[in-house]
């Protein structure tokens, strides 16, 4: 058994390292397996069930997420949470919406960047993002976690590489209809629905559609400052093909906040 395991992860990792983004495939495959050794994917019988898993659940949140108040008390014990806050999720819903993010936009945006680049790239603009929300709700309780924050940097960036590429976009108020549009009309119609939302969030659990705006805000600026201009419209000639993206991923579980 153990040795078909391993024969297992060998092929999964050759198959990784020969696509032409082997680190957004690695992302989200290990987010989904961090996902389900924790105890919100309910998978692991050991956390229990009913209250005892929810409160495993809050601890677990707690302990791997940015809780502000305690990121600014606690500043060098801290620094590290929001970083590991961008693996843990908090739901199917919160996951899902999050890597369906990811593999349509990341692939043509780690392809663009490179793999070392698109990693520091991802994670920077990702701590940044949770930083951010944390600067602006400093004396909150609630545990932050989700990717959200990077892979809005990583919208903003392709915003800016592949403004033309065609976005097959699910819209609520037409019904769920697949409708084609250019990345320049979905995704900044996407940044001011985040922007919108952030303003109106109430406090308490829920989703940070703040560390949205600022992680995409972030992307887009590393990419017009690191690629030029001229980048967007030379590889928009090029052709990308099409990109396929659902609606926004729903509202958080009782207890966090999800970016």
């Amino acid at each position: 058994m153990i040795r078909e395991w391993s024969t297992t992860a060998a092929r999964t990792v050759r198959a990784v390292r020969g696509t032409p983004a082997p680190l957004t495939y690695g992302l989200i495959a290990l987010c989904c397996l961090i996902f389900l050794l924790g105890p919100a994917s309910g998978f692991t019988r050991a956390y229990g069930t009913g209250e005892t898993l929810l409160a495993a659940q809050r601890a677990y949140f707690r302990h791997w997420g940015v809780i502000p108040a305690s990121l600014f008390a606690e500043p060098v014990r801290e620094a590290l949470t929001p970083v590991t806050a961008l693996f843990v999720h908090g739901s199917w819903v919160h996951l899902l919406g999050n890597m369906l993010f990811l593999f349509v936009f990341g692939v043509l945006t780690e392809e663009r960047m490179g793999r070392v680049e698109f990693t520091l790239f991802y994670v920077g603009c990702g701590y940044l993002a949770l930083l951010g929300y944390a600067l602006a709700n400093a004396g909150s309780e609630q545990s932050l976690v989700g990717a959200s924050g990077a892979i809005s940097a990583v919208l903003g960036a392709f915003l800016h590489l592949f403004p033309r590429a065609r976005v097959t976009s699910l819209l609520p108020f037409l019904f769920f209809l697949p409708l084609r549009f250019p990345a320049w009309v979905v995704l900044p119609f996407w940044a001011a629905l985040q922007w919108y939302a952030a303003g109106r969030a109430p406090e308490g659990p829920g989703v940070a559609y703040l560390a949205h705006v600022i992680g995409f805000c972030l992307g887009f600026g590393y990419a017009w400052l690191r690629y030029g201009r001229t980048t967007g419209k030379r590889r928009a000639k090029d052709g990308p093909g099409e990109a396929r993206v659902g609606p926004a991923p729903a509202t958080a579980s009782k207890g966090e906040n999800q970016p």
